[in-house]
């Protein structure tokens, strides 16, 4: 399968490629040219199927260039069972009322970016080898929380390698900064950005887009790529896990094959319900994509107010960081595909939003778009409501996150009278935000100290993961902080 940048579709390139560079020239973002069939025997076979094997399949139906063998073998690797907690990769939990909350954060670093960041080293280095690529690979990373951990902990000593993580120094949890400061790893650096996450990332792609430091890069032996979402191997990783979460779901009793089920995710950059989008063009039955959004609501404006993407608007820093972003990269690929593949209309909007900071989607595209998803928003107070009632009526304890999105779907109900079941992504584990899920039960904990993840086990009764209780032996390794403006000088700490 061949992939073409959303801004150029002359531009083509294999799967390995599409990898290995990270970004399109010119900022395009890589998209496979089709989606791939499943088929309804194809979801029998997957029916018996592990984690491990659900992905290699559906893996291998976009990774043409490489074979099966391979990426058997990756999957066994990035999602072993001591990495994961167990075999059970990715569970799904049913609440009441036809919930299904699918864990995404039993991997190493508690949170959904595990999912796709302990495969990606694999099918990045496999990509560098196939290109025939033997320079150094320095990964940039942007981050609102969690991303930059799971890269870290994915990337960590992988040969051929090196990787910069970069954060909002006022933008990411206690624990999270916690996470990234004391990664451990000789080909590691991580660095606090003087504001917001959309700061970051858009440095970030400044120096992918900059041919000076393009050239510099590559007299010193190196080249970019990314371990974001904007790279095609970081995001269909996470096509699996709702395909596996379907299968989980019939196998379990809980949906009989063909039945539809909806899908909410709390949204940031857009693409991990990007991911389910996919799923469902590929054949997978599902109904309604809910997009749910903490105050920084710019996506909810956009699927219920017209078409218009707005990032001129006030940024709120909130109690889930991971969702504190304005400008959602992987919207672009959404426009590429519900445009039918029009580059020129996606260039000519993503300019717009470079130049203006918002953009407006014609008419026909709105009502495509319409018949996919709906979107909702909520603040912190109802996030907090939302995980104190949870916990009471079900005795299931949300994150932060994951709140915001069980409280868009219970108004997406209200309003709609949709009940179909639904699947909600739950995207972190709640101790990786001690402090405003402790304060949502009524409790305070001490969120300067690694005594912030035992005082919310004896709250609750839930015991906190290990990975972030082994914290407490791990001593802070980076504290630089910069002005967006300096982050090319933070390159040398790469040569």
């Amino acid at each position: 399968m061949d992939y073409v940048s959303s801004r150029d579709k002359k531009l083509r390139v294999s799967a390995a490629q599409a990898i290995a560079a990270g970004i399109a020239p010119g900022g395009g973002l890589f998209c496979p040219t089709e989606f791939p069939a499943l088929t309804a025997d194809e979801m029998q076979v997957l029916l018996g199927k592990d984690y491990k094997g659900r992905a290699a399949h559906i893996l291998g139906k976009f990774l043409t260039d490489f074979t099966a063998e391979e990426l058997s073998d990756f999957a066994a690797k990035a999602y072993a069972d001591e990495k994961f907690g167990g075999a059970d990769t990715a569970p799904v939990k049913s609440l009441s009322d036809g919930v299904h909350m699918l864990e995404l954060w039993h991997g190493p670093t508690c949170a959904f970016k595990d999912m796709a960041l302990q495969m990606l080293p694999h099918l990045l280095t496999a990509s560098l080898r196939k290109t025939g690529e033997t320079r150094t690979c320095c990964i940039l990373v942007a981050t609102s929380g969690d991303t930059g951990k799971a890269a870290l902990e994915g990337f960590a000593n992988v040969r051929g390698t090196k990787i910069m993580v970069y954060y909002p120094v006022d933008g990411v949890s206690p624990m999270q900064k916690l996470q990234m400061v004391t990664q451990q790893g000789d080909n590691v650096e991580v660095v606090a950005i003087q504001g917001n996450f959309d700061d970051a990332q858009s440095a970030v792609k400044r120096i992918f887009t900059d041919d000076a430091t393009a050239k510099r890069m590559a007299d010193a032996g190196c080249i970019f790529s990314s371990a974001n979402s904007i790279n095609w191997g970081r995001l269909a990783p996470q096509i699996v896990y709702y395909v596996s979460a379907y299968c989980d779901l019939v196998n379990a009793g809980a949906l009989k094959m063909g039945d539809k089920m909806n899908v909410c995710v709390p949204t940031g950059n857009f693409g991990n319900i990007l991911a389910a989008y996919i799923a469902k063009q590929m054949g997978l039955p599902v109904g309604k994509l809910v997009c749910a959004s903490n105050q920084n609501n710019v996506l909810t404006d956009f699927f219920r107010q017209g078409g218009v993407y707005d990032r001129n608007r006030p940024f709120y820093t909130t109690d889930s960081p991971s969702m504190d972003i304005l400008i959602s990269s992987n919207l672009e690929r959404l426009l590429f595909y519900v445009s039918g593949q029009n580059d020129a209309l996606v260039a000519k909007m993503m300019a717009e939003l470079n130049e203006t900071g918002r953009y407006e989607v014609p008419a026909e595209l709105r009502a495509r778009i319409a018949e996919d998803f709906d979107a909702g928003c909520c603040d912190d107070a109802e996030t907090a409501d939302t995980i104190r009632r949870t916990f009471e009526r079900e005795g299931y304890l949300l994150d932060t996150h994951t709140a915001v999105a069980v409280k868009v779907y219970e108004d997406y109900r209200a309003r709609t009278g949709d009940m179909t079941p639904v699947v909600i992504a739950s995207t972190a584990s709640p101790f990786k935000f001690c402090g405003p899920v402790a304060a949502a039960l009524g409790k305070t904990v001490d969120t300067a100290s690694v005594s912030q993840l035992s005082e919310l086990s004896a709250l609750t009764g839930v015991a906190a993961p290990a990975p972030l209780a082994a914290l407490a032996d791990k001593t802070p390794r980076f504290d630089r902080v910069v002005d967006k403006a300096d982050i090319l000088s933070t390159l040398d700490l790469l040569l």
